[in-house]
């Protein structure tokens, strides 16, 4: 889309938002990569040894390439963890590790925002390829016939889906976040200063799900002014 006013106004600071927060998390996770915790305990070992302590003993923990592509893989179910977080005996690393161990927790147990979230994605999909598309469509053949503004509309409804996802994932990641700490706090992985250092790398995480809604939200409050304006 171009550059007016209301993006100024509404996309420009969140984008500076979502800056800040992509920066936040990677600088907090370098400084907490940094602090060892005294059990020697990696991220992979304490991933094992929170899934085992919640009856996931079939759920396997892999080590994969990259940084910070951990993630949990509902479908094959499955952990996977960075070669930064596997092998690293870091706060950082159990941090994350238990994270992603907090989202097979909440398969096992069918958490609704979780559900939610992996039944909407194949429409989240279609709505992420056909929305823009179809309001740039519908904005220029309104010029033709006003009655086509509705394709606009359209696609705005569809990017809204974007939002949608996003609003059921903060719920998933937070809840995450919780049962991950929770655990680290209650088996004893960490303690004093190191389950502060995972607190803060878990909780710059979260601000990234934040800011990336608050970017969506206001991109589509412009997306429907736009076309509003047009209507008129």
């Amino acid at each position: 889309m171009y550059l007016d006013m209301t993006y100024i106004v509404l996309i420009l600071p969140a984008v500076i938002f979502s800056l800040w927060a992509s920066w936040n998390v990677k600088h907090t996770y370098k400084k907490y990569q940094k602090q060892l915790n005294s059990r020697g305990l990696t991220g992979g070992e304490a991933a094992r040894r929170v899934l085992d302590a919640n009856g996931l003993r079939a759920v396997p923990v892999e080590c994969v390439s990259g940084t910070l592509t951990d993630h949990y893989d509902p479908q094959a179910n499955v952990i996977r963890l960075s070669q930064d977080v596997y092998g690293s005996s870091s706060t950082a690393a159990v941090g994350v590790a238990c994270h992603e161990v907090g989202h097979a927790i909440q398969t096992a147990e069918g958490y609704l925002p979780g559900k939610i979230r992996m039944a909407i994605i194949p429409a989240t999909n279609i709505g992420a390829k056909l929305s823009i598309p179809l309001l740039l469509i519908g904005l220029f053949l309104s010029s033709l016939s006003p009655q086509l503004i509705v394709l606009a509309y359209a696609g705005v409804a569809l990017y809204a889906l974007t939002a949608v996802f996003q609003i059921v994932t903060l719920p998933t990641e937070f809840d995450a976040s919780r049962r991950a700490l929770r655990t680290i706090e209650g088996m004893g992985l960490l303690e004093g200063e190191e389950l502060t250092g995972a607190k803060k790398v878990l909780s710059a995480a979260a601000l990234t799900y934040v800011a990336a809604l608050a970017t969506t939200l206001l991109q589509l409050l412009r997306f429907l002014m736009i076309v509003n304006n047009r209507r008129r």
